[in-house]
């Protein structure tokens, strides 16, 4: 090849490559921007089986997968791209799934696995999901959130059914024994089916022949609003569930409009205007019912009553099962229960017992005991049952009333005649005192005086005592100092006596030593001898003693000295 041929073989690779280059990047390049995905569709390929929507790769139609945020080639003459967004399911929300593809379902199956065609069993929680909307869909609905205060009781929708009066069991469709404690879940609703009951202590009031309400809880806030507001939610699907059975038990207008007004109130919104003898309840659920029984002697009695019951968490799903929501709790048990064991226990007492003496508090413990014993059979506890009002026909109660105020009447009168008895016992009482203070004044007066006279008495005879002792510290002390001046000379001549005798023989012995007196003398002489004395000896030749003086001139201190020195080394022994 020579070098032209070379230089046209380049040009053309360098053509191409920018024909290259220019296609992908300028028409077969696009991009996703971010929460966002394309949907592909082939144009060209092998054929769909029958009953299937999306294709694989290499198959004419709709892919399955989906490409992601980013920059994708792909031929426009063989693939056509759609850009959507993604499926975002927000916090607080739950996103369930009906696939278009997939297997087909079992008989008698309705949720379907993450391969089978059907509304999926796995439920999305919040996030980013990219799946295809031509073979899935989406429906994002609330997630389930269990107020504070309240239990949720899982009923599965799903599985066989399971046995009367048993739980329902994992694959199992009824009743579940676990229950759902306050919080958020994300759970399928078309799985299973969530009801809040109330947990705690719960009132139901009656009150005579008026009706009466049940007092519940309302919901406390748990201080994050949108989990507030999920739980309002819970709270309205269930006032609407109770709506629809109060209306179903024809409650009456009224009883429908209090719950109607409870919805509405649990949802923020304001009532409706109520008549002036209508109060709006709080919640609160009105009763048609009322305790009404005969008495012993035939008299119609009415009662004003309240029952404090609560439920507790491990017995709910058991209540629930059994009875149902709380409406159905108070209209099957609770409330037959209470009539039966008032009209039991109160046709054993006369109309006069529930107004005077012990039978009206008899018959309350009695009441609470059987509603007690009869309703903890049934998983429901009993706190309290108390009896605020009675309602007894005029006709006893007039006499009764009349009786009891001639009664507390004389009962005043003799009250009053001890009170003035008392009086005039109190007032003989204070003059006693009076006079008593004066007698303990006088008498204080003469103790006061005689305490007196005792005292200056014994002030008297403590500073005789005292002169009369300080005389005789006195007379023993000139005792003392005489026998010491005494002992004290005596022993001053003893010393002495001893010094001086024991100088005596002192000397005695020197002289015994030297064995003459004289001889001790001379030694005595010579030792206390001046040293300085110098002793001279001259001597005695030819001359006067007085030219050998002259010649010696003591004047002369030297020479003097010398022979002082002399006269000193030379000095003989004394004699003995």
């Amino acid at each position: 090849m020579n070098r032209a041929q070379f230089s046209t073989v380049f040009f053309l690779v360098l053509m191409l490559a920018l024909a290259w280059l220019v296609w992908e990047w300028g028409f077969c390049r696009f991009y996703v921007p971010p929460d966002h995905m394309a949907i592909i569709t082939a144009k060209s390929g092998d054929q769909l089986p029958a009953g299937q929507i999306l294709a694989k790769r290499g198959q004419k139609g709709v892919w399955e997968d989906v490409l992601g945020e980013g920059r994708h080639f792909l031929n426009p003459i063989l693939y056509n791209h759609l850009i959507v967004p993604v499926t975002v399911i927000p916090p607080g929300r739950v996103g369930i799934v009906t696939s278009k593809v997939g297997k087909n379902l079992p008989p008698g199956e309705f949720l379907a696995n993450d391969d089978q065609k059907g509304i999926w069993r796995r439920a999305l929680g919040p996030g980013k999901y990219r799946l295809n909307s031509v073979g899935y869909k989406i429906d994002i609905v609330d997630a389930v959130s269990i107020p504070i205060g309240y239990a949720g009781v899982i009923t599965s929708l799903s599985g066989e059914q399971a046995l009367e009066g048993q739980f329902a069991k994992l694959g199992q469709k009824g009743v579940r024994q676990d229950i759902l404690q306050p919080g958020l879940y994300y759970i399928n609703p078309s799985e299973f089916a969530v009801h809040v009951l109330e947990i705690g202590v719960n009132q139901i009031s009656f009150l005579g022949k008026t009706g009466g309400q049940v007092i519940t809880k309302s919901q406390i806030a748990s201080g994050y609003n949108p989990v507030d507001q999920l739980s309002n939610v819970k709270l309205m699907e269930q006032q609407e569930k109770r709506l629809d059975y109060l209306a179903q038990r024809q409650q009456g207008p009224a009883a429908q409009q209090a719950v109607r007004d409870w919805t509405q109130a649990k949802a923020g919104k304001p009532a409706p205007p109520r008549p002036a003898d209508q109060p709006t309840p709080t919640g609160a659920i009105t009763l048609n019912q009322f305790v009404n029984f005969p008495s012993r002697d035939g008299f119609d009695i009415s009662l004003d009553m309240t029952v404090e019951f609560e439920l507790l968490p491990k017995n709910i799903a058991w209540i629930y099962r059994s009875y149902g929501d709380l409406p159905a709790v108070l209209d099957k048990v609770i409330n037959p229960q209470i009539l039966s064991a008032s009209r039991l226990k109160g046709s054993a007492y006369g109309a006069r017992d529930f107004i005077v003496g012990e039978g009206r508090e008899k018959f309350q413990t009695e009441l609470a005991e059987a509603l007690s014993k009869t309703l903890a059979e049934r998983k429901i506890l009993v706190h309290s049952s108390l009896i605020r009002h009675v309602n007894v026909p005029d006709q006893i109660l007039e006499p009764i009333q009349e009786a009891s105020v001639a009664v507390e009447q004389d009962l005043t009168n003799k009250e009053k005649q001890n009170t003035a008895r008392k009086q005039a016992e109190l007032n003989t009482e204070m003059s006693l005192i009076d006079q008593r203070r004066e007698q303990v004044a006088q008498e204080t007066d003469k103790i006061k005086a005689e305490i007196r006279a005792d005292q200056e008495k014994t002030v008297a005879e403590t500073q005789g005592e005292t002169l009369k002792l300080a005389a005789d510290i006195a007379k023993q002390t000139a005792q003392v100092q005489a026998e010491k001046a005494t002992r004290f000379g005596k022993a001053d001549a003893d010393v002495v006596r001893m010094v001086e005798g024991e100088k005596a023989k002192g000397f005695q012995l020197k002289v015994e030593a030297f064995g003459d007196p004289t001889a001790y003398n001379l030694w005595t002489f010579a030792r206390n001898l001046n040293p300085d004395v110098a002793v001279n000896i001259l001597h005695a030749g030819d001359g006067t003693l007085w030219t050998d003086l002259e010649k010696a001139r003591l004047g002369d201190l030297g020479g003097a000295q010398a022979i002082g020195k002399k006269g000193k080394e030379d000095k003989p022994a004394p004699a003995k």
